[in-house]
């Protein structure tokens, strides 16, 4: 375990965990470490699916630590520097092909924000959870894509009332509008993060990542470059074993056990 981000692997998701409680501050040092964690994550055949959360259950996070922004500027070089590696660091979790799982509750404000819209699910408590990207109450904007995310998730509608009134909203206005998946009580929050995790990991990886594909690139694409895409994943998974493993379970009126192959 580091200081600022714990990493646990059990039933094929690794549970990511920023630890700087109560407010779960983004640090530099954070960002290098899940710079890191990311990489590692994509390439270890182990892990199927990822939960990020945070310590305690006081507040997801509130962003980036600002006091850090003139050393972080400093060190990269430039601002766009800086934001660059968490442009990069999201745009990875969003491609990597294996579902993350966002916890939101307390505060998730700015940077707290854009990684779980970088997440493909996002669960959020049922109370105290204040969602939103207020930076310009800063004077600034959002600058590690969340205003672009947020407009695909729920919309021009919406997005544009949350930012430029920098509206903090809650988990269950956050469901109405699309933005989270569910919404639980914040004492079982994790573990229904953790069991959501679990079962995408049972799910067959093949097929999970092929249609990862299709689906999160799918509003850059057109109808004729989706349909490609779909047909492509289709010849992938042809034949596979969790394709066949998939089939004589359904013959045989029993549970598939899909990535037998991957446990070998």
């Amino acid at each position: 375990m580091s200081e600022s981000l714990s990493v646990e692997i059990r039933d094929a998701v690794a549970v990511l965990t920023l630890n700087d409680p109560p407010y779960n501050r983004m640090s530099l040092e954070f960002m290098d470490e899940l710079e890191g964690e990311v990489e590692s994550l994509a390439e270890n055949t182990e892990v199927r699916a990822v939960m990020f959360t945070s310590s305690g259950l006081e507040n997801f996070s509130v962003g980036m630590n600002l006091k850090q922004l003139p050393e972080g500027i400093r060190k990269r070089g430039s601002a766009e520097a800086l934001f660059e590696q968490r442009l990069q660091v999201i745009r990875s979790i969003e491609t990597m092909g294996k579902p993350w799982v966002a916890t939101l509750f307390g505060y998730c404000l700015g940077g707290g924000l854009e990684i779980p819209l970088g997440c493909h699910f996002r669960l959020a408590a049922d109370e105290g959870a204040q969602i939103g990207l207020p930076e310009l109450d800063l004077g600034a904007v959002p600058s590690w894509g969340g205003s672009a995310r947020l407009i695909k998730y729920v919309g021009e509608h919406h997005a544009i009332d949350m930012i430029l009134r920098a509206k903090k909203i809650s988990g269950q206005e956050a469901h109405r509008i699309g933005l989270v998946h569910e919404v639980w009580p914040l004492g079982e929050l994790k573990d229904k993060a953790f069991e959501l995790a679990v079962s995408l990991a049972k799910m067959p990886s093949q097929a999970v990542r092929s249609m990862m594909e299709v689906i999160v690139d799918g509003r850059e694409k057109s109808l004729d470059q989706l349909i490609r895409a779909e047909k492509k994943a289709v010849s992938d998974n042809r034949g596979s074993p969790d394709s066949e493993e998939g089939m004589q379970a359904f013959l045989e009126k029993r549970e598939p056990v899909f990535n037998q192959k991957a446990r070998s």
